[in-house]
């Protein structure tokens, strides 16, 4: 499959956002390549987006990787406890970015397994599975990504995103989850999953 472009990722994040939707995430960590298919996202607009980091033109070593150039991964800790993988979108200078919120796994299941619950993936119950990979902060240490990981080129060989298998599939389109504190942008409809998966977050 074939890996995606710094010209993939060069534009709006909304139009990101949904096309990143069937795609494969790809992790090549501990002897081990991880991958899960991404099934929800969320789009952060920058600079006039009340919900976003860079809102306002904030600009801090956290956020800085934002405002570099496209495809790259901005990682960054809440509740300082869980890691959220986001891609940086749109050419240098304009801070945007996607939040990957939930993905399907795929290869590596047992490792997957491993990182979150200790314990083989045949031992895990039902909901366990589906637990697996169904939130950002799941996700992450799920598939080992955390913050050594801010900055890293989506274009290389480490963490990467395959274009995956052309299928079709309905999109949901939502609000945003945990921004309640962004005033009207908290309602923007810039949260997208794909329909009926069973590892979407919150349906």
């Amino acid at each position: 499959m074939k890996t995606l472009s710094r010209e993939f990722y060069n534009r709006d994040s909304i139009i990101v956002a949904k096309e990143l939707l069937g795609k494969i995430l790809v992790h090549e960590a501990g002897g081990k390549k991880v991958s899960a298919k991404i099934v929800e996202t969320e789009a952060y607009m920058g600079i006039g987006d009340k919900a976003a980091h860079s809102y306002g033109g904030r600009r801090t070593p956290r956020v800085e990787v934002m405002y570099g150039g496209p495809g790259f991964s901005y990682v960054f800790m809440i509740y300082g406890m869980y890691d959220c993988f986001n891609i940086v979108t749109r050419e240098e200078g304009i801070p945007q970015a996607v939040l990957i919120r939930a993905v399907e796994p795929m290869g590596e299941v047992g490792f997957m397994a491993e990182n979150r619950y200790k314990k083989p993936y045949g031992q895990l119950s039902r909901s366990q599975i589906t637990g697996l990979t169904n939130g950002p902060g799941k996700l992450c240490r799920a598939l080992l990504i955390d913050r050594s990981l801010n900055g890293e080129d989506l274009c290389g060989n480490k963490l990467y995103l395959l274009e995956g298998q052309k299928e079709d599939f309905p999109i949901v389109s939502t609000k945003r989850i945990g921004v309640d504190y962004a005033g009207e942008a908290r309602d923007y409809p810039w949260r997208f999953y794909i329909e009926g998966n069973r590892y979407v977050s919150v349906k």
